[in-house]
């Protein structure tokens, strides 16, 4: 792949392992290489990650891939994890899959370059969006989108329906983010099928990920018409984006949220303030990552919970107890549900829906002590690995079990063998946003209804750059009695028709 201008010595762009690596030749790597192809036998085009996850039991902890001229090192071990985690040493690495979003989310949080200014002014502005006094507020609103889904099940319940499990809670994570942060409302339960925007936003994710499985000299040819989708659908987000911000502008109705905050608020130290198109690449970033990663993990809970009725039975104790007759619960009251939480820090242990994070060498250095990196090498940390590191997680870290994450075990357990959210200064920036809305929304769920799973399902996991539980249906039935959630708690967010 051609390199772009370098930068302090450094090539942007794809880096080869070869180029960082000088002891290369020591980390294994798959047999049966093939000359130009490299380690193409067997693998499935659609399930990069999964065949990586296969690679890595055989391997070891540091091994190599390669396709179509591109080497890749890949790192699973808790101990060499750790020491990537060394801020000192290491940083962020924007990996071929996240730089293949460039184009819709340029210097966005979660895809900018380190040496890129806006990352961290957009950082420092937006901060304080997720602060406790600004998580209490967006509180009832996550309330309100909760009902709309309960709603929508409760009919299925009268019924006898199946419900879309992956599908509904990427129309409530997309509700969440969006009337919580911009004052949004796509009206995603009002419809049969996913909002244009979901529709985009996956075709972006995915044409990303096959960018990666298609060698660079042939992706004009062969991608030739997923390439004019892409654009019309990284046009399509821009056009949301753009009408949205337009909307905000005109109104000037925001009460302070993340789009506010965007538009109005300047750095503290420096008065710099997001330009136009910053503000753009920003509420896509947010819109895409602040609602995929997190309806992944509410699904991969969910399929969990049905599949474990034991474990349902002991959080829906938990639920009860702590939230007692009150008709919803109050900020502080979701924070109370530690078993609960432990349900999703398990199912983000064996799934977690951002599955893999880079980290680059910040000067020459030695990788645990044993691999020789240049400045600017770079290796791709396998997070559902790191999390079966049956050195930290024992023999049966394939089983899933809450406990794991009981207040001992975690003092117990060695640091940075749990990352679902990425690490450092780079780490997601909405993490707690996130495990306070999948909380609720499990704690609600299991408080509202009993999880019938289908006896013949066998899980699968589609990859698009994130994960994500495939053709997952539950049956749910509702639990009696159940306290109806209070009137006024309607979202103060004009719908789509207002």
């Amino acid at each position: 792949m051609p390199q772009a201008p370098k930068r302090d010595g450094l090539p942007q762009g794809f880096r080869s392992a070869e180029l960082g690596w000088p002891e290369l030749d020591r980390i294994p790597h798959p047999p049966h290489r093939i000359p130009l192809l490299g380690d193409v036998v067997g693998v499935n085009r659609s399930t990069p990650l999964q065949d990586s996850l296969r690679y890595a039991r055989r391997l070891g902890p540091v091994f190599r891939r390669k396709a179509f001229g591109k080497e890749f090192v890949f790192v699973w071990g808790a101990r060499h994890a750790a020491d990537l985690a060394d801020e000192s040493r290491f940083a962020k690495h924007v990996g071929l899959g996240i730089a293949n979003l460039r184009p819709v989310a340029g210097d966005g949080l979660f895809t900018a370059y380190n040496h890129e200014p806006n990352w961290q002014l957009a950082h420092d502005v937006l901060a304080p969006g997720f602060s406790r006094e600004a998580m209490a507020g967006y509180h009832p609103m996550m309330l309100a989108v909760a009902g709309q889904l309960t709603e929508h099940w409760d009919r299925a319940a009268a019924t006898g329906r199946a419900v879309d499990v992956p599908g509904d809670m990427t129309k409530l994570t997309l509700e969440t983010i969006a009337r919580t942060g911009f004052g949004h409302d796509f009206g995603s339960f009002e419809r049969s099928r996913p909002h244009p925007f979901v529709t985009a936003m996956v075709g972006t994710l995915t044409y990303a990920q096959r960018l990666n499985t298609v060698p660079f000299p042939l992706a004009p040819l062969l991608l030739r018409s997923a390439s004019r989708r892409n654009a019309a659908d990284i046009a399509h987000l821009n056009r949301t984006v753009d009408e949205l911000v337009r909307a905000r502008r005109a109104s000037g109705r925001g009460d302070g949220d993340l789009l506010d905050r965007m538009l109005e608020t300047a750095h503290p130290e420096t008065g710099e303030r997001l330009e136009p198109q910053n503000v753009r690449r920003q509420v896509i970033t947010f819109l895409v990552a602040g609602h995929e990663t997190t309806s992944g993990a509410l699904s991969f809970a969910l399929h969990y919970l049905s599949r474990h009725p034991e474990v349902a039975a002991r959080a829906r104790a938990e639920v009860d107890r702590v939230w007692g007759d009150a008709a919803v619960p109050a900020y502080e009251q979701v924070a109370r549900l530690r078993y609960v939480r432990r349900v999703l820090d398990e199912s983000l242990r064996l799934w977690p829906t951002a599955p893999a994070f880079a980290r680059e060498a910040r000067e020459d250095t030695v990788l645990a002590g044993e691999h020789p990196m240049r400045r600017g090498a770079w290796a791709l940390v396998l997070t559902p690995m790191l999390h079966r590191d049956p050195e930290v997680w024992g023999a049966d870290a394939e089983r899933f079990d809450p406990d794991r994450f009981d207040a001992q075990a975690v003092r117990n357990r060695a640091p940075h063998s749990f990352k679902p959210f990425g690490t450092g200064a780079r780490a997601c920036i909405g993490r707690q946003f996130a495990l306070h809305e999948a909380t609720l929304v499990l704690g609600l769920l299991l408080r509202r209804y009993e999880l019938r799973p289908d006896p013949a399902y066998r899980l699968r996991v589609t990859e698009r750059l994130t994960l994500m539980p495939e053709g997952l249906r539950l049956h749910p039935e509702r639990r009696t009695p159940v306290r109806e959630p209070a009137s006024d708690l309607r979202c103060p967010v004009p719908g789509p028709g207002d």
